[in-house]
């Protein structure tokens, strides 16, 4: 916790952190918003399901390209106009009645103009801190940004059942535009240049590690949207018992990252991780009971948070400055790919078999989570002894020869 501290401590390190996680708040309410919303409009767990996956794949197809554009155009330009676009769809959604292929067209446009704040905060943080403490303030972020996922879930059932669901979703635009504004705000946006790429786009993805990283990304997170999606089946729109499953859920992360966040990174790390995340979704199958889904998730969720560092920590340390953006675009593809067909899957399985049907597809996804890293462990970066620092970008040196 010393640690943790001390990179608190950092100057800009506290207030990034806090303005990137309430600009992303939204993204622990939207699925969870939408979700109850469509289905209460159209009685359909499959019809809000097919939303949510228009929606990823709107922010799977902008990952990359927002985040190579950051390089060209600037930060605060990009950021600015996504975050406009970006939120002028999404209250669309909460306060015009639309027809199921309407509404997936919106949430496309939303998801295509998703502000790109998590590749633009994980290019800054290599410049924010040294060396030894950027694998810290990876673990550090990808446990904090599980608050999102604790309260998220909680105020949106709340907001959504006790309200209504049209607020749920307005009340996730509110929190967007007022974090978006305070980020693109922040100092350090300014004071950090990400520079002009010279590859071509999807270039990045030939490294080993970021390929890595995008793929068991896109199955932990598919994993987590079919879980999601399940614990809404079992316990409905009363109450608040599935946003509580689904906060202890987070709060398992938040734990197994304060814990294992210190660990050195090494070839079998990831593989580790999603295997806690596997066994307690296996374990989560067997009954459909609160305290049991309770207790299984809180264990499922204590390889999330230290899986996620592992992966940010290895694209870092895999990859030019000048390519961490793009990178961490296709990480975040990968992820957004799999909260797509992770929503979809889950909602089809769940008209069919019921809720449990979710769990099924979680417990797919995370088993094929643990043996893509272990069965590929050698393109998995060994940074015992060495820090996640991205590799310089260097330049020709133009020399005058003497005459």
């Amino acid at each position: 916790m010393s640690r943790y501290s001390d990179l608190l401590k950092t100057p800009g390190v506290a207030r990034i952190i806090s303005a990137q996680l309430t600009a992303r708040f939204p993204f622990g309410m939207l699925s969870l918003a939408f979700l109850l919303h469509i289905e209460r409009q159209t009685g359909s767990y499959g019809a809000a399901g097919l939303v949510l996956a228009a929606m990823s794949i709107g922010q799977a197809i902008a990952g990359p390209l927002t985040s190579r554009l950051m390089g060209r155009w600037g930060m605060r330009p990009v950021l600015t106009v996504t975050l406009l676009i970006c939120s002028a769809a999404i209250t669309t959604i909460g306060i015009v009645t639309l027809s199921v292929p309407a509404a997936m067209a919106v949430a496309f446009v939303a998801g295509i103009s998703m502000p790109p704040i998590q590749p633009a905060v994980r290019t800054i943080y290599p410049k924010m801190v040294n060396s030894k403490q950027l694998t810290p303030l990876f673990s550090l972020d990808a446990t904090a940004q599980e608050i999102i996922w604790v309260i998220g879930p909680v105020a949106t059932t709340f907001i959504s059942t006790q309200i209504s669901t049209v607020w749920g979703i307005l009340v996730a635009v509110a929190f967007l535009l007022g974090g978006g504004a305070w980020f693109i705000s922040s100092p350090e946006l300014g004071r950090v240049r990400i520079p002009r790429s010279r590859r071509k786009l999807g270039v990045v993805l030939t490294r080993p590690p970021v390929l890595l990283a995008t793929v068991v990304g896109f199955l932990l997170v598919g994993a987590c949207a079919a879980i999601e999606a399940g614990v809404v089946a079992v316990f409905g729109h009363d109450g608040a018992d599935a946003g509580i499953v689904l906060a202890i859920f987070s709060i398992g992360s938040i734990v197994g990252g304060l814990s294992l966040g210190h660990v050195p990174i090494g070839p079998w790390s990831t593989a580790r991780r999603m295997f806690i995340v596997f066994a307690g979704t296996a374990a989560a199958m067997a009954m459909m009971d609160f305290w049991w889904l309770a207790a299984t998730l809180f264990i499922a969720g204590i390889g999330i948070a230290p899986a996620l560092a592992v992966l940010f920590a290895i694209v870092s340390a895999s990859v030019k400055f000048s390519d961490t953006a793009e990178a961490y675009g296709w990480v975040g593809t990968g992820q957004l790919i799999g909260a797509a067909l992770g929503s979809a899957i889950a909602g089809f399985l769940i008209d069919g078999n019921g809720a449990v049907g979710a769990f099924w597809a979680a417990g797919a996804f995370a088993f094929v989570g643990f043996l893509i890293p272990a069965v590929f462990r050698r393109w998995h970066p060994d940074l015992r002894g060495r820090d996640a620092s991205p590799l310089p970008d260097t330049e020709p040196v133009t020399t005058i020869s003497p005459s």
